[in-house]
């Protein structure tokens, strides 16, 4: 069952005013600049990924067009036809032979000493935004290659720290996880002044999950804006005072829109939400003008007319939007977005950690787990625990700079 939320019910709002003087984020960059090997992907086409296979194993930020097709057709819906009867040696051949038909994953002790105990994952913000979308994702992947049941649990509140909280605090046997993402696992301990759970000492990597591009996105409600260069002029008029949307007072939503609000020069006025979801539903009823959010969900509104997406906080423009500039084609310095990952309470023990991981990287072969990541513009980026708790700590030193930069501090 889902935890109420802890914040407040009700939207707080908050003003500030641009004017600094950083010259540019690049945070959470591409695979190739953080650390994170694009090698390690595990579709198992075993060409080192890069090499003009095809595959679209490892391409960071990119969109894979064309991903592990299968000419397998289920037992099922297969032809009958009439076998000939087996011999007695190849009956017992056969027998001997059978556990090796089974997969490996399947063979092996269950996590928590049971198939039948169902394995957790705690999405510490609402249903309907990213973290949710992914961590049921990973749920059908995992679920396929453990052979056990895997359930989310949404436990929202005080911008991720209830749920992270409650994961940190679970029995270390593998049966329960948390979607760790940016700002639980980056930010908030730079924006807390007492944050209740220690994100490097109280969890164990499992591996990298995937990592989705920022939007800023105009609700259809504003009819003089078209563009980013209408969206700054309709901005700094006294009169208009822009609001925006997040989920949470020092949230990377928040964050990444101030940014830009620092580097346009216009004063704006901050509706935090308790989760992504909300934000967007009150820009899509005109309550709130705009947000940055993960595209993916920008382009379930756009699609539909309730919302623009006016530009991307990407490397790149994508195959999501194709007609989306990207902020740096604007002369907006800022490329950053969510990266997500699975951690386990910390004294996991680590043959757990690794058949986790082993598993982690078979479900995110999964067909749905993949469509998934497509609607998101994102692409299955396994690594190791090891790869993953070095990108975390750079991760971490980056978010703090930005936050100090901010001047943001959260009573906790």
């Amino acid at each position: 069952m889902a935890a109420r939320c802890a914040g407040p019910t009700r939207a707080q709002a908050s003003t500030s005013t641009g004017g600094g003087s950083r010259t540019g984020w690049d945070i959470g960059a591409p695979v190739a600049a953080t650390g994170l090997p694009s090698r390690g992907c595990g579709c198992g086409c075993g060409c080192g990924c890069g090499c003009g296979c095809g595959c679209g194993c490892g391409q960071g930020w990119g969109l894979i067009s064309d991903l592990w097709s299968t000419d397998y057709v289920p037992f099922m819906f297969a032809r009958r036809t009439r076998m000939p009867p087996l011999s007695r040696r190849a009956a017992l051949a056969a027998a001997a032979l059978a556990p090796l038909a089974v997969p490996r994953l399947a063979r092996a002790q269950a996590i928590g000493g049971s198939a039948d105990r169902a394995i957790r994952i705690i999405a510490p913000y609402n249903a309907g935004g990213i973290t949710d979308l992914i961590s049921r994702g990973m749920a059908v992947g995992l679920q396929s290659a453990l052979g056990q049941p895997v359930v989310v649990e949404n436990r929202p509140g005080a911008n991720g720290t209830v749920g992270t909280l409650a994961a940190a605090r679970a029995s270390a046997d593998g049966t329960t996880l948390t979607m760790g993402i940016t700002d639980t696992f980056a930010i908030n301990r730079s924006t807390f002044r007492q944050l209740p759970y220690n994100d490097e000492a109280d969890f164990a990597p499992i591996t990298m999950v995937t990592r989705v591009p920022f939007a800023l996105m105009v609700g259809a409600h504003q009819k003089n804006i078209t563009d980013f260069a209408s969206f700054v002029r309709e901005a700094k008029k006294e009169s208009a005072r822009l609001s925006h949307a997040s989920w949470g007072v020092g949230s990377s939503s928040h964050l990444a829109f101030e940014f830009v609000a620092r580097s346009q020069g216009f004063e704006k006025l901050h509706v935090p939400f308790p989760a992504q979801a909300p934000g967007m539903q009150a820009v899509a009823a005109g309550q709130v003008d705009s947000m940055m959010l993960p595209v993916g969900g920008a382009n379930s509104l756009a699609v539909d007319g309730r919302a623009r997406i006016i530009a991307l906080a990407h490397p790149q423009r994508i195959e999501l939007v194709p007609g989306v500039p990207t902020l740096a084609e604007l002369g907006v310095p800022l490329s950053t977005g969510l990266w997500l990952a699975l951690f386990a309470p910390a004294r996991t023990p680590p043959a757990v950690i690794a058949r986790l991981n082993e598993a982690a990287r078979e479900g995110l072969r999964h067909e749905q787990v993949i469509g998934v990541f497509r609607q998101q513009a994102g692409v299955p980026e396994p690594s190791t625990p090891e790869e993953l708790a070095a990108f975390a700590r750079k991760e971490r030193a980056q978010w703090a700079e930005v936050v100090r930069e901010a001047g943001i501090s959260i009573e906790g």
